[in-house]
């Protein structure tokens, strides 16, 4: 497919030749083998191999001759993305996608779901969402996807990817039944405590229409100024953006960043940028550890990273609030918390959790990558970051 394309790009082959290129170049990628590669891929490169049922990652039989049926792209992409969800992580996941595929936790999810009391309870729910729209609001049960029974439900996940759930596994997968597939709108049912079951079908986030967004927007500017940050963490452009409010506000006045809708993962240059405004020498604020170069050495690897302060740019002195929340995810978090070593107060719910540094990882020779979470993340004292718990803001939501 390679060649192909370069030769239509030069204009040097007619159609047929073409085709034929295209099919040479198919040919040519060992999909089966790139199948093979994952499951070693995984053993070796995981950073969090505890979690996993006995500690390492096996594919069920059902998986394992799925992977032996790989042929193509097409089969080789439904393996993986098929595969991954053993490890119930929704950090982990392919490069490319179908349009059917499920949608991604939390980026595209509007529920947080988690099992509670033999219920699958409703525990967040996104602000300006189709749920949010519907009313559906923290607290229900959910009681149902497209009428199956939730327990039903997350059994027949599992149960068709050749396995079983048990916990937090299980909540995972409530969230990705609640999230649902891309390409078609949800059918949920909720109830709250003594009241009837209420059905709801509510479009997919893929599907939202929503209005354009700056990376940044400032609230409040004549009290306590608010920045928030809108999931826009991987935009080189957000580091200027977010430096124009603060050349506007008083250096020693208190503020408040709002990183409650930051769920799409970002850029270590961008937070580092935004945390430079609040750093007066160089500072540690986040923990990295390489739990591969273990395995591959016995020898431990671990290493703090630093905060430096911006050069032309004065220091914020101020009292600093940061809020979070279930959609502050992955660079969102690592956000929140370096700021909180620099010394704001981070406040709000639980964040997403989600799970170390993702690297981009190729699959044997085909055009396919997984991201996978091959570096765990801590605070400085050594505290994973996904067991931070924030208290609550003292002051509500403007």
């Amino acid at each position: 497919m390679r060649l192909a394309a370069l030769a239509l790009a030069c204009g040097a082959l007619p159609a047929a030749a073409l085709a034929h290129a295209a099919a040479q170049g198919e040919a040519a990628v060992d999909y089966r083998a790139a199948a093979q590669a994952l499951e070693p891929l995984i053993n070796h490169r995981y950073a969090y191999p505890e979690r996993l049922p006995g500690g390492r990652f096996v594919l069920s039989a059902t998986l394992a001759a799925e992977r032996d049926a790989v042929r193509d792209g097409r089969s080789l992409l439904a393996f993986t993305e098929r595969a991954l969800m053993l490890l119930a992580d929704h950090h982990a996941i392919t490069g490319s996608s179908f349009a059917d595929s499920y949608a991604l936790v939390p980026s595209y999810a509007d529920l947080w779901v988690e099992p509670r009391g033999g219920a699958y309870r409703i525990t967040a729910v996104r602000p300006g969402s189709p749920a949010a729209m519907a009313s559906v609001r923290e607290g229900p049960e959910l009681v149902a996807v497209g009428g199956v029974p939730m327990a039903d439900a997350v059994a027949a996940f599992w149960g068709g990817l050749g396995t079983t759930g048990s916990g937090e596994r299980d909540g995972f997968a409530a969230r990705v039944l609640a999230a649902g597939r891309r390409d078609r709108v949800r059918d949920l049912t909720f109830r709250n405590p003594g009241d009837k079951a209420v059905r709801r079908r509510l479009v997919s986030l893929y599907d939202q229409r929503v209005g354009t967004m700056p990376p940044v927007t400032l609230q409040n500017a004549a009290i306590t100024p608010v920045i928030t940050i809108n999931n826009a963490l991987g935009d080189d452009a957000t580091i200027a953006a977010f430096d124009q409010p603060m050349l506007s506000v008083d250096p020693a006045a208190p503020i408040e960043i709002d990183l409650t809708n930051t769920p799409g993962g970002g850029n270590t240059h961008v937070a580092r940028g935004i945390m430079g405004w609040f750093a007066a020498a160089p500072t540690p604020y986040q923990r990295h550890a390489l739990p591969s170069a273990v395995r591959d050495t016995g020898i431990a690897r671990e290493w703090l990273e630093l905060v430096l302060p911006r050069p032309g740019v004065r220091r914020h002195s101020g009292q600093l609030t940061v809020r979070v929340g279930r959609w502050t995810g992955s660079m969102g978090e690592g956000l929140a918390l370096g700021l909180g070593e620099l010394g704001a107060t981070v406040c709000g719910t639980k964040m997403a959790g989600l799970l170390g540094a993702v690297e981009d990882l190729p699959l044997g020779t085909a055009d396919l990558t997984i991201k996978l979470p091959v570096e765990r993340l801590m605070q400085v004292d050594g505290t994973p970051r996904e067991t931070f718990a924030s208290p609550p803001c003292a002051q509500p939501r403007r």
